[in-house]
This record gives structure tokens, C-alpha cells and sequence, in this order.
């Protein structure tokens, strides 16, 4: 009986733990970006090498990134309103950005190489920004920048016999040596997310 107690309280004392420590980074991730410019303290383990190529069929790896802090969404062309609506609040916000939009790189990433060729993906952002970089690849190469970048894609079968992809839909955002320092969440208000570009690129 006193054995069955002293496991009760002990698994209490976990939880309780747990809802502290959640509560805690949530409440540290809110104060450090309620004034809508706050970065957060560098992430190491998202990110690091790739081997892409571009719209040109062009190879493109994460050393051609470095030196400019980084913009990078993951997501693909055949996407029905996630992907096009991003993409597009992406360019307007590198537009009021002005001068300072050149401060910073833009990665369109595919979850979808099947589909998502170099001539397709080019046609595809060109339509939105011709900053923004279009990157595909072989599904081997992608699953491995999906992998270490720690992006969420998955492929949805439809009844038709086509498919669709799941996937992460927030904007990362790096700094000049590649470091994972934060997010812009698919929907955030806009004003807020434009003050974290402009910090982006004032931090270099």
C-alpha cells in the first residue's frame, strides 16, 4: 500500500515537473518575442549541410546561403493554399522591407521533387518574387535537408488516386553562419512578423 503511494505521488511529481518546465519555455519564448522583433538564442540542431539544385538546375548548397542571414520556407507547387498564401505575404513583406530586403537570402524548398522539377519550381516562384530562390532536388537529397532542417512533411493519399503533402508551415529564419534563430508561424500578424525581418536583417 505504502509502495503504491510513494509510485502515485512520484508520478504526480513528474507531471508536475513537465507542466512547469513547458510553462516556462513557453512563457521565456513569449517575453522575448511580445514586442514582435525578438530572436531567439540560436538553435544548433536545425540546420546544416544540403545539396540542392536551383531553377536553373544549378547545384546550390547551405555555403551559398552563408554571409546573409537566411529566410527559408518548406513546401511545394501543387499546394492548394498554405504554400501560394505564404509565398505571397513573402513578398510583401521583402517589399516593405526596401533596402533592406538585399540584406537577406530567400529559399522556397520542395517536399515534393516528384513533382516539383527545376523548370517547375522556377515558373512557379517567379510568379511571386524573382528574389526568392527556388530549390528542389532528388527525393534523397530532399528527405536529407527535410531531415536536418527538422521540417515535417508527409504524403497525403487522395481517393482520386493524386496526393498532397503535409507539411511545416512557418517561415525559419537564420542568421549569416546558418544558425536557426527563430520563426514566423503560417498567419502570424504581419506587422509582427515584418519587425522580425528587419531585426533579422539589422542582426545580420
Amino acid at each position: 500500500m505504502q509502495t503504491g503511494k510513494i509510485i502515485r505521488y512520484g508520478a504526480w511529481a513528474a507531471i508536475a515537473a513537465l507542466v512547469l518546465c513547458v510553462g516556462g519555455l513557453l512563457g521565456w519564448n513569449y517575453l522575448s518575442q511580445k514586442d514582435g522583433s525578438g530572436l531567439l538564442t540560436p538553435v544548433a540542431s536545425i540546420g546544416g549541410p544540403f545539396t540542392l539544385v536551383d531553377g536553373e538546375g544549378n547545384t546550390f548548397t547551405e555555403a551559398d546561403l552563408k554571409g546573409r542571414p537566411s529566410v527559408m520556407f518548406f513546401g511545394y507547387t501543387f499546394c492548394p493554399d498554405v504554400c501560394p498564401t505564404t509565398l505571397a505575404e513573402l513578398q510583401g513583406w521583402i517589399e516593405q522591407l526596401g533596402p533592406d530586403a538585399d540584406k537577406l537570402n530567400y529559399v522556397f524548398v520542395s517536399v515534393d521533387p516528384e513533382r516539383d522539377t527545376p523548370e517547375v519550381m522556377a515558373s512557379y516562384v517567379g510568379a511571386f518574387d524573382d528574389r526568392i530562390v527556388p530549390l528542389s532536388g532528388t527525393r534523397e537529397q530532399v528527405d536529407a535537408v527535410i531531415k536536418a532542417y527538422r521540417v515535417y512533411a508527409r504524403r497525403v493519399e487522395r481517393e482520386d488516386g493524386d496526393y498532397l503533402m503535409d507539411h511545416s508551415a512557418g517561415l525559419y529564419l537564420f542568421d549569416g553562419t546558418l544558425r536557426f534563430v527563430g520563426t514566423i508561424a503560417y498567419g502570424e500578424d504581419s506587422e509582427t512578423a515584418l519587425a522580425k525581418l528587419r531585426r533579422l536583417a539589422e542582426n545580420g
